[in-house]
């Protein structure tokens, strides 16, 4: 039995390839807490997680101070019961992002070490549905992009084979709105997707408002809508429209997840492993969706949540925002608008650790060891 010796733990902090607003705040750093776990026969496995520019350093005293230490010693497979106990010891503290983060690198490190020792790619290993998602890009859809700007890369992105777009609400009217949805729904035709995205800007009666006026645009869906902790607004919501309701950007617990699918709130589960606490919750939220005939498309984090989605029945779709090109030695493989899982042993990130170490922030970079 291989025994966990030594954590090393180091921060990146990335600045997005382009400019990312949304209903109520900009995108302009991308702190990635880095955790990799070595065992006693030396094998090593890596995780990861991200923060949009606040807490990276919350999230790297806590591992460093009172996560990563709890590891040395322990059976490096008994990820379930490691994460248990991990969510536990910081039960004053969660649940939340911070701790959600915190936990996510370790446990996505735990998988890749586990995957790499038994020669598998994780899709496989987490349930092998399939070898390829759906894609969808963000990547041309935030809320400061002009209207004729968004229709040209929707059309450059169905073009390239991409099967959905994604544009950000939240201008200041509903008129605003869908004039500039209603002009890539022109441009793009009926077959190709347009998804949409509140981050969380309005209240349940503007929402409700403004789904209504949207109705004939024939969304995929309308994605955090309410303040994520608003429960019953997203039940009014999602029994006043037929647009698909999602969520799950912004909710860091399995019991979150239930809640919102017992009542009937969301019909698109976006489950993000960097923020429900990694790999371990995240397969349990996806197959708690599955029972509830619901689809999951998770957020964000296309480099590892591609092999996500594959390991998984009902994962439908990937969300193109590439994320770790400056750190990593090869991309997401995409074909004919799908995202392919990768074929490699382990989460599939191929990091470039001479990348790592040059954009690494020294003061956070530190060695747990028996």
């Amino acid at each position: 039995m291989a025994r966990i010796e030594r954590v090393e733990l180091t921060m990146v902090d990335l600045v997005p390839k382009v400019k990312r607003t949304d209903a109520i705040q900009s995108f302009v750093s991308q702190e990635t807490p880095i955790v990799t776990i070595t065992d006693s026969d030396g094998a090593k496995g890596t995780g990861y997680s991200y923060t949009i520019g606040t807490g990276g350093s919350s999230v790297m005293r806590l591992l460093a101070d009172h996560l990563a230490p709890r590891l040395i010693g322990r059976d490096a497979d008994r990820i379930e019961a490691i994460w248990h106990e991990l969510e536990f010891a910081t039960h004053a503290t969660t649940i939340g992002a911070i701790t959600a983060i915190a936990l996510a690198a370790i446990d996505t490190a735990l998988w890749d070490l586990r995957a790499r020792k038994q020669g598998l790619p994780l899709w496989k290993l987490a349930g092998g549905a399939k070898d390829r998602c759906l894609l969808y890009t963000t990547e041309g859809g935030w809320l400061h992009i002009e209207t004729a700007a968004l229709v040209d890369d929707a059309l450059a992105a169905k073009a390239k084979g991409f099967r959905g777009s994604k544009l950000k609400m939240g201008k200041p009217t509903g008129a605003e709105d869908f004039a500039r949805l209603a002009a890539v729904r022109e441009a793009v035709g009926a077959e190709y997707e347009i998804m949409t995205d509140c981050n969380q800007g309005f209240s349940v009666d503007e929402a409700i408002r403004r789904a209504e006026r949207l109705r004939e645009l024939d969304l995929a869906w309308i994605e955090e809508p309410l303040p994520a902790d608003a429960i019953d607004g997203h039940v009014r919501l999602s029994a006043s429209t037929a647009t698909p309701i999602a969520v799950g950007e912004s909710l860091y617990s399995t019991r979150h997840f239930r809640e919102y699918m017992q009542r009937g709130a969301c019909s698109i589960v976006q489950v993000d492993v960097g923020r429900i606490g990694g790999i371990t919750p995240w397969l349990k939220v996806a197959h708690a969706a599955e029972a509830f005939d619901i689809p999951v498309c998770p957020h964000f984090l296309m480099e590892l949540h591609v092999s996500l989605a594959c390991a998984v029945q009902n994962g439908r779709y990937v969300e193109y925002i590439p994320q770790l090109d400056e750190v990593t030695g090869s991309r997401m493989k995409i074909e004919d608008g799908f995202a392919i899982a990768p074929a490699t042993p382990g989460i599939g990130i191929d990091w470039d650790w001479d990348a790592v170490a040059g954009k690494s922030i020294p003061e956070f970079t530190s060695e747990i060891t028996g």
